[in-house]
Formats: structure tokens, C-alpha cells, sequence
């Protein structure tokens, strides 16, 4: 019954992240009759005792039954079952020239996939030379995209076969996962994977099929726009029609629709690392809070405090996760947001030194920040404002030694003045550290507490200087402080005034 009330994307969502782990039979059917787009991404992961795939098999659509066909790795009497249901409801056989094709194709890899083989999800778990060393690579990998690479260029053709039914079940060209199970029968909207209304048209006809549209996801090297022509064929002995023949290739330039932008990788590989990483921490996280809230029953006192540190433990892996997602976010944006928001910043500084007061008992560190004129409104938002402002002094909290003070000042030093400054006295472990050494992931000051945070000094500097930049900031490297700029709010109706008196 809420099926519909949930968008598709969110169903594939979904289904991308269970579906290596599908065993509950009831799951898998709800999925297998959904819309082929999610449907497919379960099927083709999903593991099942023999006898739960004979029991779902029935109440299969077509569609999926040729997923199905299409796997190596399901038991024998599944595929006796998919036989037994007629050619015409499953794929058609591959022949054995594609098979051979598809086993020694060799895909290069995406550049952001050489970061997930270096840095598995337990990263964050372990060392800060790990996350020090994605930080490194994601920074390589952003200031590589302008440049060409053969290794990223887009593939230029690929050649596909459907079944009766209209369901791609071969393909030689690009990754199987990413054309197998689409259907040319059904036209796709809403820019979802599939193909366009001239070719659902033309398979109904059983015609020729020319320079139709079609979508798809996957890697930056098919994903896109594709143009394909596909001629029907049909069984010389008995005539009848068993699917299409198609070869796909890039739209040309004069076949784009003036004015569409050129899709250009922005991040989107990064933020699929990011999702890898959040989706077993929101499990592991789900489980603890059911533990700790005795959701299921009660449970000793020892299991419960152990969940309640892991639930704590994930909520500050969270923040470091939504760190990296803004900084491959920031590392893309071309523009500085625009924003009315009016935020009293010295307000937000009062609080986030009440956030650390835990950290500093617990380093023995004592935080003074002083104010020299007011009011300290700033045009920004104020998630923004706390993440920037409290990034800044954990991470400075983090590297200073136990029984340090970390002097600070809030200034705005004329009601004409355009920006407010935040600035914080250089700790004595960074006391004659360069700017360089000092935005370098990799950078380690002797004086690092014990606990310090995952993410090293230089990220969280850079980061902290990428989201004042994009409110019109900057953070400023000086030679005894570190200073952070903000917008102003008190400059402009001064400025106003004094304009109006003149006239």
C-alpha cells in the first residue's frame, strides 16, 4: 500500500543498498514486481535457498525472469524452473561468441574507483594516514578531471540484443550492469535509465528502430545520452520474431537540443564513495539504538552501554562523513551561494565553545575567545556558521598540548567594515609550521593529542576556508594567527545612511 507514495529513486535507493544481502524471500518478491528499474538491481544480487526462487518464480514478470536467465551464479534447478516456463517469458540463450566477449571484457576503471581499492570503509576506523591519504587522492582526482585522459574517455559504441519482450539480455561494448534488464518495449520518463517513446513505438510495429534516445546509468564512460538503430529478427524455420538487433553510439553535436548543458562529472563518484560509507554505518548505528533502547526485549547492563558507545561512536563518524561530502561538494561549486540569512555570530561562537567544553576538560585546555566591538551579525547561514566556527577550534583544540591556552578575539573594528573576523593565536605546536604544511592532509605537529579528530589539521583548514568562500569569506593563514572572514551585516544599514544624510 506505500509502495506508490515513495518516489522510484528512493526505491532504487533502496534496493542498490540491500541487495548483496537479500535473503527474506518476502523482500526480494516485493521487489522483483516493482518497475524494472528497481527491480532489476535487487535480481541481479540477491541470494536465495533454491526453494525460495522456485516459490517467487511464478509470480515473476517477464522482465525478471530474464534478469534472472541472465545470472551464473543461481542453482540448477532454477534455471530447469526458467526453462520449463517457455522461451517466450525468459532470455533468449547468449550466444557463445557474447559469452566469450563478456568474459574476457576488461573495464578501466573509473579514477575514483582506485581510491575505494586503497581506502575500504574501515579507514575510518583506523589510522589518519588512511583518511589523510583519501583526502590526498580525492584532491588529485578533482584537479584531474579538466585534464585529458584516453583512460576516461566516453565509450564511442556498443552493440546489444533483446528478447521477444523487448528486454536487453546481451550486450558487448560497455558493462553488462549497466543496459541488461532495460527494456525498448516501455518508453522512460523523467529522466530515469531506458529509452524513448520512437522506439516503444517501433517495437510495437515490429519495425526498424533509428537514431532512437536512449539513457543510462553507470560509470562516467556510458552513462549519458546514447543514439541506437536496431533491426527485428525473426526465427528462419518458424518466422517467428525473437527480438532486436541494435548498435548504440554518442549523439553527434547537431542531435543535442540547443542549450542543454554538457553533463560534466562533478563529485557524483565521490559522493557514491560517501554513500558506501554511510550506508553500513547508518546499519551498524540502527542496530545499536534497537540494543540500547531495548526495542526487542531486555538487555544487560553491559550490552546496553556498549551500544549506547557505539551509537556515539557512529554519530561522530556521521559528522566526519558529512565533512568529506561538503569538501567533494565545495570542490566543485563555481559560484558563491547567495543568501539573505542574517546569523548574530558571536552568538554562534558562545555556543560552540559550550559544545567543547567536554573536549577541553577532557585535553585540560583552556579557550578564550574575547570580543572588540559588536554587534557580530553575518550574512550566512547558521548551520554554516557553526559548522565553519567549530571545525576551526576542534581542530586547533586537537593539536594544541594538554594545559594550553588557545586565545582567540571576535572583531569588528568599524561599523563601515564589510567583514568580521574571527581570529584564533596559533597554538605552540604550529607556532612556525608554514601555510603549506599547515593545509597538507598528510601534516602531523608533534603536540597532536592522543585524541584527535580522524581527519587531519589540513583538511579540516581547507574545508573550514571552502565554506567561507562560498558565502563571500575566506580563512587567512597569517603568521601568528588564523584568521576566518565573514560577511558583514552590520556594514549596510550604516552605509545606507550615511548615503541618504549626504544626499
Amino acid at each position: 500500500m506505500l509502495r506508490p507514495r515513495v518516489p522510484e529513486s528512493v526505491r532504487r535507493d533502496c534496493a542498490r543498498a540491500i541487495a548483496r544481502h537479500g535473503r527474506f524471500a518476502p523482500l526480494v518478491a516485493l521487489y522483483a514486481n516493482d518497475v524494472p528499474a528497481v527491480s532489476a538491481i535487487m535480481l541481479r544480487d540477491a541470494r536465495l535457498a533454491e526453494a525460495d526462487w522456485l516459490a517467487l518464480l511464478p509470480a515473476t514478470s517477464a522482465m525478471a525472469r530474464s534478469v534472472l536467465a541472465s545470472r551464473t551464479d543461481l542453482p540448477h534447478g532454477v534455471y530447469r524452473a526458467l526453462a520449463s516456463l517457455g522461451s517466450a517469458s525468459v532470455a533468449l540463450p547468449q550466444p557463445e561468441a557474447a559469452i566469450q566477449n563478456v568474459a574476457i571484457e576488461v573495464e578501466a576503471p573509473a579514477p575514483i574507483e582506485a581510491v575505494l581499492q586503497a581506502v575500504p570503509v574501515a579507514a575510518v576506523e583506523s589510522s589518519p594516514s588512511q583518511i589523510s591519504e583519501l583526502v590526498r587522492r580525492i584532491d588529485k582526482y578533482q584537479s584531474g578531471r579538466s585534464q585529458p585522459a584516453a583512460s576516461r574517455a566516453p565509450r564511442a559504441v556498443f552493440h546489444f540484443e533483446t528478447d521477444p519482450n523487448g528486454v536487453v539480455h546481451w550486450v558487448d561494448g560497455v558493462t553488462r550492469g549497466a543496459v541488461i534488464g532495460l527494456s525498448i518495449a516501455e518508453a522512460a520518463f523523467g529522466g530515469e535509465p531506458g529509452t524513448d517513446g520512437v522506439a516503444a513505438g517501433a517495437f510495437r510495429q515490429r519495425a526498424e528502430i533509428i537514431n532512437a534516445r536512449m539513457l543510462l546509468e553507470g560509470t562516467p564512460a556510458e552513462a549519458g545520452e546514447w543514439r541506437f538503430s536496431a533491426l527485428p529478427w525473426f526465427d528462419p524455420a518458424t518466422g517467428q520474431f525473437r527480438g532486436y538487433r541494435a548498435s548504440a553510439r554518442r549523439p553527434q553535436r547537431n542531435e543535442t537540443p540547443y542549450g542543454r548543458p554538457v553533463a560534466e562529472d562533478s563529485g557524483d563518484s565521490i559522493r557514491q564513495l560517501i554513500h558506501e560509507l554511510r550506508s553500513p554505518l547508518n546499519a551498524i548505528s540502527g542496530f545499536a539504538q534497537i540494543i540500547a533502547g531495548q526495542m526487542f526485549g531486555p538487555v544487560n547492563h553491559g550490552y546496553r552501554s556498549m551500544a549506547e558507545t557505539i551509537v556515539a561512536d557512529a554519530a561522530s563518524v556521521q559528522t566526519i562523513i558529512d565533512d568529506l561530502e561538503t569538501a567533494a561538494r565545495s570542490g566543485s561549486a563555481s559560484v558563491a551561494e547567495v543568501t539573505d540569512e542574517i546569523v548574530d555570530i558571536g552568538s554562534v561562537v558562545t555556543q560552540v565553545e559550550s559544545d567543547l567544553a567536554a573536549l577541553l576538560a577532557d585535553q585540560r585546555i583552556d579557550l578564550s575567545i574575547s570580543r572588540v566591538g559588536g554587534p557580530f551579525l553575518g550574512i550566512a547561514s547558521d548551520a554554516n556558521v557553526r559548522r565553519m566556527v567549530g571545525r576551526l577550534l576542534t581542530a586547533l583544540v586537537d593539536v594544541s598540548e594538554a594545559g594550553a591556552v588557545l586565545v582567540g578575539q571576535l572583531v569588528t573594528e568599524s561599523p563601515r567594515d564589510d567583514m568580521l573576523q574571527l581570529r584564533i593565536v596559533r597554538p605552540a605546536t604550529i607556532r612556525f609550521a608554514t601555510a603549506a604544511d599547515l593545509l597538507d592532509p598528510g601534516f602531523s605537529p608533534e603536540g597532536e593529542a592522543p585524541g584527535a579528530a580522524v581527519l587531519s589539521l589540513g583538511f579540516s583548514l581547507r574545508l573550514v576556508d571552502s565554506l567561507a568562500r562560498s558565502v563571500g569569506g575566506r580563512l587567512d593563514i597569517g603568521h601568528n594567527a588564523l584568521t576566518l572572514h565573514l560577511p558583514s551585516a552590520n556594514s549596510k544599514p550604516e552605509v545606507e545612511l550615511e548615503a541618504q544624510q549626504g544626499e
